[in-house]
């Protein structure tokens, strides 16, 4: 009997059974979250329950052992030069524990977040990497100062330094911020998407090819792609061609004649320039529209609806050529710029010399009265 109270009493054999009973602890924490909370999980209708479950069962085994074991050590009353050191390095061990886990049921949650289709969300299957990578900086950076707070690392000096060198870095990379957050608003918005045909202030138009977090690339109708960061188009008046209900487009060709002309021949002219033209729709049909009174002649617009906003250039390229036959073929002027000129204050002889072209032939070279002559002359 005494010998039994003396092993009781040992520390070692105290240490060893509480590292047994922390590991049948853990075994039976386990399996009790296998028999309640995996069973119930699996009784819904998502799955984001059972994966969160299957993700923690681990952790949990190896926290409660991990707590028998810093209990062990308290046991053996080490130095403490080895149990400093040694508790440091479990808290560590259990801080990357549930950071691995931490990091594992965020991306089961964002990813469950992302797949359900919400509009004006930021959360979205596209801009799902973005918040991963930001939920794993921020997981890494709570364990990076929970690690030094277990190794009684001091921060405050640290902190400091990182503040300066945040205000730092945000100066520096102000321009590559801007671009990420209107990257990420870009794809959370969706104003666009892959394919469609945008125009940027009435400037730069093309189809989109790609969409980043830093740039959008734009396939203009020259076959040239160009990259526009996302700041840009965060900025700029955007017109989506491709949007709305329908696909189609209406295209306007600017057309001028001369005044004098007959209104309902033009009209009759513009419209028969579109028969049989290709990529052209049927509904809406073809209109015409007298729209202005102009420096030079009379203002036309003829109007065409389009299904692919692609061929608007070749549609236009098409249609004003035929106007340009028609109206040859219709002998129905086209009319230019023209500027009148007013001289006041001429000259008796000269306003004479130029009323009769012949005595202009015959005279000698036109020269300015004496009060209009410089000295030179």
């Amino acid at each position: 009997m005494d010998t039994v109270l003396e092993l009781i009493d040992d520390p070692l054999v105290q240490a060893a059974g509480i590292i047994v009973g922390s590991i049948l602890a853990a075994w039976l924490v386990e399996l009790a979250i296998s028999a309640t909370l995996a069973k119930a999980a699996a009784k819904t209708k998502t799955d984001v329950d059972d994966k969160i479950v299957e993700v923690i069962r681990r952790p949990v085994f190896l926290t409660v052992l991990l707590w028998g074991i810093d209990w062990a050590l308290d046991v053996l009353t080490m130095p403490p030069r080895f149990a400093n050191p040694l508790e440091s390095s479990m808290k560590t061990l259990l801080i990357l524990i549930w950071a691995v886990a931490s990091t594992r049921i965020g991306s089961v949650l964002l990813s469950a977040f992302a797949a359900k289709e919400r509009q004006r969300s930021m959360l979205q299957t596209r801009t799902l990497p973005v918040f991963d990578i930001m939920m794993r900086i921020m997981v890494v950076g709570t364990a990076l100062y929970f690690m030094c707070l277990a190794w009684h690392i001091d921060l405050t000096a640290w902190m400091a330094s990182a503040g300066i060198l945040g205000v730092a870095f945000g100066f520096a990379a102000k321009d590559t911020l801007a671009n990420l957050f209107s990257g990420i608003f870009i794809l959370a918005d969706g104003p666009y998407k892959v394919k469609d045909w945008i125009v940027l202030d009435n400037q730069l138009r093309g189809e989109v090819t790609h969409i980043g977090i830093r740039s959008t690339r734009i396939l203009t109708p020259d076959d040239v792609e160009i990259t526009v960061p996302n700041a840009v188009i965060g900025n700029a008046q955007l017109l989506n061609e491709t949007g709305g209900a329908y696909m189609r487009q209406r295209v306007r060709i600017n057309v001028s004649v001369a005044y004098g002309s007959d209104i309902d021949q033009v009209r009759a002219v513009l419209l028969g320039c579109t028969v049989d033209a290709p990529y052209l729709l049927d509904k809406p049909a073809p209109n015409t529209k007298f729209h202005k009174l102009g420096a030079s002649g009379l203002e036309f617009e003829l109007w065409v609806w389009i299904e692919q906003p692609q061929v608007r250039e070749r549609v236009v390229d098409d249609m004003t050529a035929r106007v340009y036959k028609a109206l040859n073929a219709a002998r129905i002027e086209i009319p230019y710029a023209k500027h009148d000129v007013y001289i006041r204050g001429l000259a008796p002889e000269l306003l004479a010399q130029l009323r009769d072209p012949g005595q202009l032939r015959d005279s000698a070279p036109l020269r300015a009265p004496a009060q209009l002559r410089g000295p030179e002359d």
